[in-house]
């Protein structure tokens, strides 16, 4: 594959997270350890948000305690401070509010998305690291690596309060049953939890997940196995399993729901299994960059996009054919990815750069 300066629009924003390293070690998923890259730092793969309504682009800055704001259709941007170490971002497009885990401060910063200021503080637990949330609720939900909590944040009041449930690297929400899957690298369980009630049940699954996807059409929970190479699909109804082989170090992973594909990442061999969802095998193995770490799926134009952490690229794989399209230059080590689904382009958060570029698609890169 070539890499090319014209590309997708492909924007590089600074943003700087980290990843669990203390926990994962130095060669899985992250950019610990790995020639002239960063180290020690952590990341998480909301590191970079889209706001669908408005087109405007949110990225972490973790070492200024900032947000940076690009409106994608004026170009203009703008810092929004927040807390110390912001790591991690999710946008409730019906309330236009825009959360921040900042795990430095403890705390999570609420922004007015009109606005763009900090409306609001939020305290939370020790060293809050990711959270998701219920646009049909409202609720914001925060997990804690070092704590044995999750906070939820009331998204009309702001209100917070807290949930036993242990520490949880990775979370998925059903928005229908208000229900949290929460998953921790070394537990061979996840654990399943009425965010109303807060009762909690188990599920064995086997440990070492990195990657969690939740599919509500078909009622089947993903998660990437980095150390057993394979996906593990979950019906949360009847909680039967289903492994699916894939490549070595699987540590993202993604579903179309259109097509009901699936798409693990895998750090390790540095290829991309799709998996068709409905017989739980992969259909195809495609290349993609050194070290590829996140994934973001374009359901209206059927492309998939992967952030490959040490070429500083984003492979562009075509879903209808289960190909790749190309392989395009972005910031110096993309960790987390996002893309504006009505306007076709794709954001990467990199660990090691300050540049914004963007750049077009050849025709010839674009499945017509």
């Amino acid at each position: 594959m070539n890499l090319s300066s014209r590309s997708v629009r492909i924007a590089s924003l600074p943003a700087r997270a980290a990843l669990l390293t203390a926990i994962l070690g130095s060669a899985v998923c992250g950019l610990h350890g790995e020639e002239s890259g960063p180290s020690g730092r952590l990341i998480t793969s909301a590191g970079v948000a889209i706001h669908a309504a408005t087109h405007k682009v949110y990225a972490v800055d973790e070492d200024d305690g900032a947000i940076l704001v690009t409106n994608e259709v004026t170009g203009s941007k703008k810092t929004i401070k927040v807390g110390d170490g912001p790591v991690a971002i999710a946008i409730n497009q019906v309330l236009d509010k825009i959360y921040v885990v900042n795990t430095g401060s403890d705390s999570v910063s609420i922004i007015d998305g009109q606005q763009d200021k900090v409306i609001t503080t939020v305290k939370a637990g020790s060293h809050p690291y990711t959270l998701a949330l219920n646009e049909v609720t409202g609720q914001v939900f925060v997990t804690y690596t070092y704590d044995n909590i999750v906070t939820v944040i009331d998204g009309a009041t702001n209100a917070s309060r807290s949930i036993k449930t242990g520490s949880a690297d990775g979370i998925a929400v059903d928005t229908r049953s208000d229900t949290l899957y929460l998953t921790t690298y070394e537990a061979p369980e996840i654990r399943i939890v009425n965010a109303e009630t807060g009762v909690l049940s188990k599920v064995t699954v086997g440990g070492h997940i990195w990657g969690t996807t939740l599919d509500q059409a078909s009622d089947t929970l993903y998660l990437a196995h980095t150390g057993t190479a394979d996906i593990v699909a979950l019906n949360v109804k009847t909680h039967e399993l289903r492994t699916i082989a894939v490549g070595n170090i699987p540590c993202a992973v993604a579903v179309n729901p259109s097509t009901h594909m699936i798409y693990a990442v895998n750090y390790g061999d540095e290829t991309v299994s799709a998996i068709d969802a409905s017989t739980a095998k992969v259909v195809a193995t495609l290349k993609a960059g050194r070290h590829p770490q996140a994934i973001a799926v374009d359901t209206a134009q059927n492309r998939v996009y992967i952030a490959n952490v040490h070429s500083g690229s984003v492979t562009v794989i075509d879903g209808a054919r289960n190909s790749v399209t190309g392989e395009f230059r972005t910031g110096d080590h993309p960790y987390a990815i996002a893309v504006d689904r009505t306007l076709g382009n794709v954001y990467t958060a990199d660990y090691g750069s300050s540049a914004s570029t963007k750049v077009d698609v050849p025709l010839a890169a674009v499945p017509q």
